[in-house]
């Protein structure tokens, strides 16, 4: 999403933190009986917009963990929150039932550290473009079509996808197809609300993906390794590649920085953490993420760190 859109949000969300917050009782009886996760203070940093135009870092958390996991609880109190958390239920083909739908709905109430929303996106698997298109769309459509009819979550997350164009670029518009069909698919439920559309190829893209007219998605995850990797031979050299050129950075592809993701695991203690961070930034990360959890899942648990000296950190970089 364009910088100056993300200020225009970030105004919205300052009026409504205005407003008057629940009372202590109304908190308490919903998180008895079960029908939302228990709400977390306000955060006390006051939260800064950037201004258009202006470059940042962001975090996204994938949370593949069951809806009351510790770490979605985790994630849901933050302050400031992380700007995008990914929701996980059965690789997206578990029924997207009332538990992940309030817990879904805690998480976009929180605030990040811009003053915008947290955007939950929901996970679904296609097997680098090998997965039947009607599968894939079924499973969009477990998190766009609910039972009450409203959006619980801010776009999908499209994991195992192929970094190549495929022949005649068959394989790019087979992603650029999808994108089409989450966008028409929120617009018919909520024109009000922006869609966001992540592809995980979890290494370098070819840039035919972000052609202007086919682009494929609004975020890339263009790393996805090991701390060991990322500072060394593992980072190819930059968020997208041509077969005749090679890797570069992609930021001509990206006049909003937000369009690369680099998550990153074992990472060893959080003065790495923060040295992870700002490589992302230096490499043209729009999004980051740093663990120091390990394989085989790095992505169902949290690290040993809080989540707000993550978004914190974040947040200076710009």
């Amino acid at each position: 999403m364009p910088r100056a859109e993300k200020a225009l949000y970030a105004v919205l969300a300052t009026v409504l933190l205005a407003a008057p917050a629940p009372s202590a009782a109304t908190a308490q009886r919903e998180a008895s009986t079960g029908s939302v996760p228990a709400a977390a203070p306000a955060p006390t940093r006051t939260p800064t917009p950037r201004l258009p135009g202006v470059r940042g870092l962001e975090i996204g958390v994938p949370a593949y963990v069951m809806a009351n996991d510790r770490m979605l609880t985790d994630l849901t109190k933050a302050g400031p929150a992380p700007s995008v958390v990914v929701l996980n239920p059965g690789n997206g083909d578990a029924p997207f039932d009332a538990r992940w739908r309030a817990r879904a709905d805690a998480l976009r109430a929180r605030t990040t550290s811009t003053g915008e929303r947290t955007k939950v996106l929901g996970y679904v698997h296609t097997d680098h473009g090998n997965r039947d298109i009607a599968a894939v769309k079924a499973s969009v459509d477990n998190y766009l079509k609910t039972p009450d009819g409203r959006l619980h979550v801010d776009g999908i997350f499209f994991d195992v996808v192929s970094r190549d164009c495929g022949p005649a670029n068959a394989t790019r518009d087979h992603y650029a197809e999808l994108r089409r069909y989450v966008q028409d698919t929120m617009n018919t439920a909520d024109p009000a609300v922006p869609d966001l559309v992540v592809n995980n190829p979890g290494t370098a893209i070819a840039d035919c993906y972000l052609d202007p007219g086919r682009r494929t998605a609004d975020v890339f995850v263009t790393y996805e390794d090991t701390y060991a990797a990322y500072t060394g031979a593992g980072w190819l050299g930059g968020n997208v590649f041509d077969h005749d050129s090679g890797y570069r950075p992609g930021t001509e592809l990206d006049p909003s920085g937000t369009a690369f993701w680099h998550l990153v695991h074992d990472v060893p203690g959080d003065e790495a953490m923060r040295a992870t961070l700002r490589t992302a930034f230096d490499r043209g990360a729009g999004y980051a993420y740093a663990t120091d959890t390990v394989m085989p899942n790095p992505w169902n648990t949290g690290p040993t760190w809080k989540y707000t000296s993550q978004t914190t950190y974040a947040a200076t970089l710009g």
